[in-house]
């Protein structure tokens, strides 16, 4: 704050410009001879100029325009002026601009509202800033304005772009100004973590980065990041690149192929500065990209992968390859040793040929397919005689075709041309009409013997087949024996 002196000097200055402004009177006490008296009179009586609200406190970015309003209620003819506090300047009188600052301009509304303008506001503008009117003692309010600025890097006293050899301590700094003062971080650009006294951090706060025993780890581009509030925040790159010889790392040390084949053998190395890469021979002979091989180079970072493709291996392939790099600060080697393998087999086995199962035939009368005889027979040496007989004597004929070992086919008659036929004498026993239990049951094995649905669901299995006959000629014996008994 201004001391009591500097006040006494501003209000002396603005005390003699009221002077020369304000036409003689006896002030508040006197009464006036002249015709106005009432006009003093009604000024005396009524109350004094006030202000309306107080000065708000005005913040504003640098370069941009400020406005600092005053408000004064019952002026009358009393007079307002703006002051700069800090250094006593009068800023304006009543209507007059007094300052020569071209950037300071004065607008007024209804004899009240009296505004202080300042254009294209700088930091010398920031400050305490007073409103006062001419009264007796005098009245005045005061406001502060805030003139922010944005972050600047300082590029004198911030580091640039740094080249060290592997080992080395060094220190990265950065320098910003701004109001308020900026605050600062570094960052690798890549987003990736920063290795930093043992542990791995994203950010590393203030302007000075001391990296000690730099490795080639810490090789990339930095971001020195200052902020203080006020957008934009601004960033510097600074890139870091460490020096180290090459060094080499081989996925595969032994590679095999056989003789017509094609394969690719590699080599990762790294170093910086970056380094000639190549390939030679067992005795030295370097390899360039043609129809027998093609090289292959990706770079990345200080990192180079070596990829070499070997076309249409011959015998005189096999043996040693050798990736090389160099740079000014040394050279190394590796080798890849590719041996012979035995080219696959392409002789096929070819896979044992098996008879296909015989056809099965049917004879089927179409005008009649509701009621069928089936017959099953076994071509085997015992009992084989003892089936094909049956087969005469029951009337069926049917073909048949396969090996000794299988079943013959099933073979469906037509109902239409043996069931009506009788069964001939001998092949089963005669019983007595008076056992029609007996005939009933002998009758239905047949109908589900010879019945199209068993053809369909049980043809296909000569188990089945075989069972069912089996119980019709157990049936028969039972039958006969029945009847000797009788």
């Amino acid at each position: 704050m201004v001391g009591f002196r500097g006040y006494v000097g501003v209000f002396f200055l603005f005390t003699l410009a009221l002077l020369l402004a304000i036409p003689s009177s006896q002030g508040r006490r006197g009464r006036s001879r002249r015709t106005d008296d009432m006009d003093d009179f009604d000024i005396e009586s009524s109350s004094l100029p006030r202000f309306a609200q107080p000065i708000p406190n005005v913040t504003v970015t640098v370069d941009k325009d400020a406005l600092l309003p005053c408000v004064v209620d019952h002026l009358y003819n009393f007079k307002v002026a703006w002051v700069r506090v800090d250094t006593q300047t009068i800023l304006t009188i009543h209507q007059q601009v007094i300052t020569r600052n071209p950037r300071i301009s004065l607008a007024h509304s209804d004899h009240r509202s009296w505004f202080l303008q300042i254009k294209n506001t700088q930091e010398v503008d920031r400050g305490w800033y007073m409103c006062q009117v001419n009264t007796d003692p005098m009245s005045s309010v005061m406001a502060y304005l805030e003139v922010v600025v944005p972050p600047e890097i300082i590029d004198k006293d911030t580091s640039t772009d740094m080249v060290v050899k592997e080992g080395f301590n060094i220190s990265l700094t950065c320098k910003a100004k701004g109001h308020p003062d900026p605050y600062i971080m570094w960052r690798r650009e890549d987003n990736q973590e920063i290795q930093y006294n043992g542990q791995l951090v994203n950010v590393i706060d203030g302007d000075l980065f001391q990296i000690v025993k730099v490795s080639r780890l810490h090789m990339g581009a930095y971001l020195c990041i200052a902020s203080n509030g006020i957008p934009p925040s601004i960033s510097k790159r600074v890139e870091l690149k460490v020096q180290f010889p090459p060094m080499m790392t081989i996925p595969h040390q032994l590679e095999a192929a056989h003789v017509g084949q094609e394969v690719t053998v590699e080599c990762v190395t790294e170093s910086y500065p970056k380094s000639i890469n190549y390939w030679t021979d067992e005795r030295g002979n370097m390899l360039v990209s043609g129809e027998k091989y093609e090289s292959l180079l990706v770079d990345s970072s200080y990192r180079m992968y070596m990829r070499l493709k070997i076309r249409n291996i011959s015998h005189t392939d096999f043996g040693i390859f050798k990736c090389l790099a160099r740079n000014s600060l040394g050279s190394v080697e590796g080798s890849i040793k590719l041996y012979e393998i035995p080219a696959p087999s392409t002789t096929t086995i070819a896979s044992p040929k098996t008879s296909p199962s015989p056809p099965r035939k049917w004879k089927k009368d179409k005008s009649s397919i509701n009621n069928v005889v089936i017959d099953y027979e076994f071509n085997s040496d015992r009992g084989q005689k003892k089936y094909d007989d049956m087969d005469g004597k029951l009337g069926i004929t049917g073909e048949s075709s396969g090996s000794a070992s299988s079943m013959r086919s099933p073979r469906i008659i037509p109902s239409g041309q043996h069931h009506h036929k009788p069964i001939p004498k001998g092949l089963l026993p005669q019983i007595p009409k008076s056992h029609n239990g007996l005939h009933l049951v002998q009758h239905i094995l047949l109908s589900i013997l010879s019945s199209e649905t068993f053809v369909i669901y049980f043809g296909w299995c000569s188990s089945c087949s075989a069972i069912f006959n089996m119980c019709l000629l157990s049936l028969t014996f039972i039958l006969g024996q029945y009847q000797i008994s009788n």
